[in-house]
């Protein structure tokens, strides 16, 4: 990967402000910086070169400031760790604004770095300057990050660096923004300045669960004939993982998983019931005599839809969430107010390890699940061998995905709508990785080389099935895998449409009595056809395609496969059927 070694003369000396926040940025443990460069950054981006030498933290070019934001939220939801971005003044942070509002939704921890032109206007050059400088820059992005600071010293930096680190990762986890005068990075030191030590700032002590309401809560799930578990937003540790399978196992407490989010819990296990909350969710918490929260999103409205469907959850629900520590109410990501019997204000984690705990005190849960542990996984039966001349629907386009990498641990990072879950098993935290929060459109490939990167090297496949239209408005993002020898592997479920845009179309023209067949006007990417295998390879990229039926797929993704085990980037455009299902 190291593709960008500075030329060197002599060890540089700490001269610069800039060399100040350099060494400063080191310390925090920051291994990537993302950045789109700019004048704004030209200070700090010297000092990382040329005084730290590109290397702890290592810059990576992006071609876009919104690829550097995805690329460093891809690499969060892998290591659960924050990476860096560098964004331009201003206009850069404008660009950037959509990935920070995903990264935001998404509760990962970010340090987004900026810069602004000279605050004092005496310094400014004629007209550029006084388009890049804000007096308030961090108001582009208040609303959706957890902390921003724009100090006026090096010192006061140098605290802001470290707090910042510190607030990212304190739960719930959240991108922060530092934004640095010009004239700070590019004065001259006038003597020597302490770079502080992090270890010195400890993180703080997690949220833990009352005692008293713990024990009720403990309590409610000891008498539980019928309890069931949401697990929601969770974090990538396999320690955590393991933990939850055996809270259930001894409750006997069914599980209901939320795939925006992530495989949760493992699906073949004999106690998952649904991936979401549909016909067979439904049943299981309507069954409920207890219905407990690890983090879910929007429960309230997950409760408000089962009773317009004739469902309504008349159990106790506890809810264990620490979003309330962040929400501002600009964005309503907080969703609808759930009615609690508990509510946690602490992450699932802490729950989790504090019933187990008392459990292993007092022996109060009955086990029932225990029974189930070590079983096999639940066998589905085997799925009928796809012909190669069959068109690829969103279906079989997962079932060829699947059988092309029996034999590989992948990590699926992404999704298309329509995604057959039931066609994957998710066994462990890192087998998938869930959607972008803010469920915005163009995260696709930046959050896929991210995660690529934070993977690169573990014996996982990273494989991203994207979208079309994800896909073009940031294919750019591949140069930055390509350029730094990140292997990844992207499929592109290619439909030539924005296509869950006709089905809404095609909604409100029934609804109206109006032609359905005007539903893909200013929705279908054709004449002319978009050849996303030359983009691909525009970008470094290895291309393929377009494979048209399961055969051609499936003799694609052979070869694909092997070549990104082989430290390769490779694209392959799939042109899929419109539709969900086949």
């Amino acid at each position: 990967m190291n593709v960008e070694k500075p030329i060197t003369t002599e060890p540089a000396a700490m001269q610069w402000g800039s060399d100040y926040l350099a060494a400063v940025i080191r310390q925090l443990d920051l291994r990537f910086i993302a950045i789109n460069p700019g004048s704004s950054l030209r200070g700090l981006h010297d000092s990382l070169v040329n005084y730290l030498g590109n290397e702890s933290p290592k810059l990576l070019l992006c071609l876009h400031e919104d690829h550097a934001i995805a690329i460093a939220h891809g690499y969060a939801k892998v290591t659960g760790k924050p990476m860096a971005a560098a964004v331009h003044s201003n206009v850069g942070l404008m660009h950037a604004s959509m990935g920070i509002y995903n990264a935001w939704c998404d509760r990962v921890p970010m340090v987004v770095l900026g810069a602004t032109g000279p605050v004092d206007a005496v310094e400014r050059r004629p007209w550029i300057d006084w388009l890049h400088t804000a007096r308030d820059q961090g108001s582009l992005v208040r609303h959706f990050i957890k902390w921003d600071d724009q100090p006026a010293s090096l010192p006061a930096a140098a605290e802001s660096l470290v707090r910042a680190r510190l607030i990212a990762e304190t739960a719930p986890r959240g991108p922060v923004y530092l934004c640095f005068d010009v004239s700070l990075q590019e004065s001259k030191l006038s003597g020597p300045l302490e770079v502080p030590d992090p270890s010195m700032y400890s993180r703080p002590t997690p949220a833990y669960p009352e005692p008293r309401a713990l024990r009720r809560v403990a309590q409610l799930l000891s008498e539980a004939k019928r309890p069931v578990i949401m697990a929601g937003r969770i974090g990538r540790d396999i320690r955590d993982w393991v933990r939850r399978i055996e809270l259930a196992e001894r409750l006997g407490a069914t599980v209901v998983s939320d795939l925006k989010q992530g495989a949760a819990f493992p699906t073949d296990h004999p106690l998952h019931v649904a991936y979401s909350v549909g016909s067979r969710g439904m049943q299981v918490l309507r069954e409920a005599d207890v219905v407990m929260s690890l983090d879910w999103i929007d429960p309230a409205g997950t409760f408000k839809l089962l009773a317009e469907r004739g469902a309504p959850i008349k159990a106790p629900y506890v809810h264990c969430s620490p979003d309330q520590y962040s929400h501002n109410g600009w964005s309503m990501d907080h969703q609808a107010l759930a009615a609690a019997h508990t509510h946690f204000l602490c992450e699932p984690e802490a729950l989790v390890d504090a019933l187990l705990e008392l459990d292993d005190e007092e022996r109060i849960f009955p086990g029932r699940g225990k029974d189930q542990a070590g079983q096999p996984p639940s066998s589905r039966e085997p799925a009928a061998p796809v012909p190669p001349d069959a068109e690829l629907s969103i279906r079989v386009l997962a079932h060829v995905l699947r059988e092309a990498t029996r034999d590989v641990p992948v990590t699926l990072i992404r999704t298309p709508l329509g995604w057959s879950n039931d066609v994957w098993e998710y066994r462990h935290p890192l087998d998938f990785l869930g959607k972008d929060g803010g469920a915005g459109i163009g995260s696709g490939p930046g959050m896929a080389v991210g995660a690529a990167l934070a993977l690169k090297d573990s014996g996982r496949l990273p494989l991203a099935v994207l979208g079309d239209g994800d896909f073009m408005f940031s294919s750019s993002a591949l140069w930055t895998a390509a350029h730094y020898r990140i292997p990844l592997l992207i499929v592109v479920a290619n439909n030539q449409s924005y296509f869950n845009d006709e089905i809404h179309q095609e909604r409100i023209a029934r609804q109206r009595h109006r032609p359905v067949e005007n539903k893909g006007i200013a929705q279908r990417m054709t004449d002319p056809e978009i050849d996303i295998s030359a983009i691909a390879r525009g970008q470094g990229a290895i291309a393929y395609g377009p494979a048209r039926n399961a055969g051609e797929l499936a003799h694609a993704m052979r070869d694909a496969v092997a070549r990104v085990r082989d430290g390769a980037l490779c694209v392959i455009d799939a042109r899929v059927l419109p539709g969900y299902e086949s």
